[in-house]
């Protein structure tokens, strides 16, 4: 027997719940497992067990053409079953475990000289921080130059990811221009006599040329990998700096024990999941904690309320803590067959940067208030002001709490 489905004329896209989701992702998550968004035409799936299911059964919610996807949202992405085996395998060797660990010397000293660089006076931005940690890393994976792609990519700032969103009068105006620029780069720049050997790109060459994948199929691939790789480890490796900088306790906490550095990422993008949503499209009917779904329905699955649920998280799901006992099984770097590839990477990055930063850096806190980026799916910051003091050595001494704790950056 099934439920009566619950429905809502909420506007996920409104500027209101953009600002603040969270509020609005707890009055979803009492409302049932799935909630039908008239406004979007989808099933909202607010619950971490709902969204997680969901992500493991690729084969009854496939991501390509999944009704919260537009055609822009193309390649890997948005493949499904064979399609997407075939793309990734074409970069799972360079991204599995033992390949991204062979580069981690090379990862921790960028990320000492980043911060050595952007902490020289009383502060620094936290987002320009993180962008040049992420450029530069995935720019020389691909055998590309960080100076010349800087540009384009700057260009297409976040807007690739609303090309994920269900489409509005609010919609990516700027995409198809911005995206364009980034195909024409990689089209008059990546060549196979221009990139460099052992690099991501040389992969890519290398199975056109063996018939594992179509030449036109190989700059959107490189493409794919370039612009998730670069701004969701941005927003990332932001959001926790920014966190930090908001609570002196968990800053201190990671002083002590820079060890803790990647479990102070993955608490931030638990509670703050830099891609809010992904839509899938429901293959056959299914139950879903006892509401029906009919094949060809659309489902978004919002990550940034299943990082939030205190049935999974505990009543104090809303706090950040370095402590949390399981924060990695957070869904922000997806699960299933479509886990993030490059998940291993952006933890390298994230743990040196975060060392790096605890080992020169005896405080931080906020210079100003963050800036929101203005974006239909992901969530974070396009500025994020940081003070910070580096006199003295670090010795261990407790840094006194502030006198009135910061606003939060939520």
């Amino acid at each position: 027997m099934h439920a009566t489905a619950p429905t809502s004329s909420l506007d996920l896209l409104d500027e209101r719940v953009l600002g603040d989701p969270y509020p609005v992702y707890e009055a979803m998550r009492l409302m049932g497992p799935a909630i039908r968004l008239e406004r979007h035409g989808v099933w909202a799936v607010p619950g971490y067990d709902e969204v997680r299911s969901i992500l493991d059964a690729s084969d009854l919610f496939r991501a390509e053409g999944g009704r919260a996807l537009t055609e822009l949202a193309g390649t890997i992405l948005a493949s499904n079953g064979e399609q997407h085996a075939r793309l990734r395998r074409v970069l799972s060797r360079r991204l599995a475990p033992t390949a991204v660990a062979r580069r981690q010397r090379q990862i921790q000293e960028r990320a000492r000289r980043l911060v050595a660089e952007h902490t020289v006076g009383a502060g620094f931005d936290a987002v320009e921080l993180a962008r040049a940690m992420a450029v530069g890393t995935v720019m020389e994976l691909m055998g590309l130059t960080e100076s010349s792609s800087v540009p384009v990519l700057d260009g297409l700032g976040l807007m690739p990811f609303d090309a994920f969103g269900p489409e509005n009068a609010c919609g990516p105006t700027g995409l198809p221009a911005a995206g364009a620029a980034m195909l024409v780069f990689l089209h008059e720049n990546v060549t196979r006599g221009s990139v460099r050997r052992g690099s991501w790109t040389e992969a890519i060459f290398q199975a056109v040329d063996a018939g594992k994948i179509d030449e036109d199929e190989a700059v959107p691939l490189g493409s794919a990998y370039a612009v998730v790789g670069i701004d969701s480890t941005i927003l990332g490796l932001a959001g926790t700096i920014t966190q930090l900088a908001h609570d002196p306790e968990q800053w201190f906490q990671l002083r002590e024990d820079p060890a803790r550095a990647e479990a102070a990422f993955h608490e931030a993008v638990r509670l703050d999941a830099p891609i809010q949503g992904l839509g899938r499209l429901v293959t056959e009917p299914v139950d879903l904690g006892g509401i029906r779904l009919e094949a060809g329905e659309g489902v978004w699955l919002l990550l940034g309320s299943a990082g939030r649920d205190p049935r999974k998280w505990g009543l104090a799901a809303d706090d950040y803590n370095l402590r949390r006992a399981g924060a990695d099984k957070h869904l922000s770097l997806g699960a299933g067959p479509h886990a993030c590839p490059g998940s291993h990477l952006a933890l390298m990055q994230a743990r040196a940067l975060l060392r790096a930063l605890a080992e020169r850096c005896t405080t931080l806190s906020p210079a100003s208030a963050p800036v929101r980026a203005q974006t239909h799916v992901l969530r974070g910051h396009t500025a994020a002001p940081i003070s910070v003091s580096t006199a003295g050595r670090r010795t261990g001494a407790r840094q006194p709490a502030l006198t009135s704790p910061p606003e939060s950056p939520r």
